[in-house]
């Protein structure tokens, strides 16, 4: 392939803003389809009673964390496909997309694996019995799904690098409206309670999952041409998403059970900030990912003149929805927390968690844009280091220190994370700007190159 073809297949660079919103607000909605599932569950199991309703709470939970790691990891599929994509390396694609695929179902037979083990000890974690084995129960059949979630979230994330993000949305949305019919004759229907909604979920990620795959017929899967080396690749850049993912939840859970020991109160405050905080994070992570997609076609490219354009073209697209949100979460505390209780107290916590949510606002997308951007160019392990110390050091000292300690209660927490976001965002956008991550692109490059029997590799200059 010739050095002007690779480059005319990066149609977007003069352009880049278009191709932004054109790849995230597909994003968007397909990040939505995990929670939206167990929300859908939480509501049919409503009708069957509080300890059932709890039970489905605690086993989202579980469920989530034995697979977190994998959502992580298979973040690399997406790195090397679009980087093959901008080399004009189109023979490479099926054969990483077979090993990402190959990735996913190993991690989801050892997550089923794990989950019988924490399905037996998960009701000692229940306030409970009759709770904690309707957590146990709605596991059980759950976590049967494990591994067609994670072959959904490979084959998704190979369809970002190619720059199709439809289909991942397209996926979701059935997957979402299987789950509502078979919620809905699995529990209304036939009367199997929470085993029911767990099989519901399960066999709804198998029809995302089967999508995904009928979507994935071009390019295709290259399972005779995988070899150990593109096991390695995937791994060496996903191992460290991975970790960090699983920390990051760790961190996250500390928090919340520093603040479940400080009272109700401030835990049903912090729910009610943290679904509000999602309507601004989505949107400018859909934005990253947008982001990492456009970045990893102009490294394979050679076009790295092109990352920092792409990536503030993005941060200003992120800072305008994140400003207005913060903007809305100022104004608008009060009515937005009575929106989700009546209680007085709850509301009261709830408005001063907002505010401190709306001064973090624009460095969250500041953050959430810069760590895609550098997973890009093949940079993984920085910002996950930045992203597990920063979670570490700053959320559950603080929300201890001054929550407990001072008295504080949820807003130490929130004052943690604010310390936490801040700071990454500028450690983050620091390297970003200095091009500390022209190295990993390089290798990136040299990379492709090496693969035998591929495309020639076009690579232009970097840029100074």
């Amino acid at each position: 392939m010739t050095s002007k073809s690779v480059r005319e297949e990066l149609r977007w660079k003069l352009k880049p803003i278009p191709e932004l919103v054109r790849l995230a607000w597909p994003i968007t909605v397909s990040m939505l389809s995990y929670s939206v599932m167990t929300l859908v569950s939480t509501l049919f199991v409503g009708q069957l009673g509080a300890n059932a309703l709890a039970g489905v709470g605690l086993g989202g939970i579980a469920a989530f964390g034995l697979i977190v790691f994998g959502f992580g990891l298979l973040r690399s599929v997406k790195v090397v496909v679009s980087q093959a994509a901008g080399a004009g390396r189109r023979g490479d694609i099926p054969v990483y997309i077979a090993a990402g695929v190959g990735l996913a179902v190993v991690l989801g037979v050892i997550g089923i694996g794990a989950g019988r083990w924490l399905a037996g000890v998960l009701p000692r974690f229940s306030a409970s019995p009759e709770a904690g084995l309707a957590a146990a129960e709605y596991l059980w059949w759950r976590n049967l799904g494990a591994p067609f979630v994670l072959i959904a979230v490979a084959l998704r994330e190979a369809r970002y690098g190619l720059g199709d993000s439809r289909s991942s949305m397209v996926a979701a949305l059935g997957a979402n409206l299987a789950n509502i019919a078979l919620d809905a004759l699995f529990i209304l229907g036939l009367g199997l309670g929470v085993r029911g909604a767990g099989a519901a979920t399960a066999l709804a990620h198998v029809v995302e999952a089967a999508l995904l795959v009928a979507a994935s017929r071009s390019p295709g899967f290259g399972w005779v041409r995988v070899r150990l080396r593109h096991v390695t690749t995937l791994l060496r850049l996903g191992v460290p998403l991975g970790l960090q993912f699983l920390l990051e939840v760790g961190s996250f859970a500390v928090l919340v059970a520093v603040l479940a020991g400080i009272g109700a109160v401030d835990l049903a405050a912090h729910q009610i900030a943290l679904q509000l905080t999602h309507i601004s994070f989505l949107p400018a992570l859909a934005l990253g990912e947008a982001a990492s997609v456009m970045v990893g076609q102009a490294v394979g490219a050679g076009e790295d003149r092109l990352v920092k354009r792409v990536a503030r073209r993005a941060l200003a697209l992120a800072l305008a929805y994140t400003g207005a949100c913060a903007l809305g979460f100022v104004v608008f505390a009060d009515l937005l927390a009575g929106a989700f209780t009546a209680d007085r107290a709850v509301r009261a916590v709830a408005v001063k968690l907002l505010w401190v949510a709306a001064a973090f606002q624009i460095f969250d997308g500041a953050n959430a844009i810069a760590r895609c951007v550098l997973r890009g160019t093949g940079d993984v392990r920085y910002p996950a280091v930045i992203a597990v110390i920063t979670a570490w050091v700053s959320t559950p000292p603080l929300a201890w220190w001054l929550g407990v300690r001072l008295g504080w209660g949820a807003l130490g927490g929130w004052l943690g994370l604010c310390a936490e976001i801040v700071v990454g965002s500028l450690l983050l956008w620091w390297r970003l700007e200095r091009g500390s991550w022209r190295r990993s692109a390089e290798a990136s490059r040299q990379r492709l190159a090496s693969e035998p029997g591929a495309d020639e590799l076009v690579s232009a200059p970097v840029a100074s």
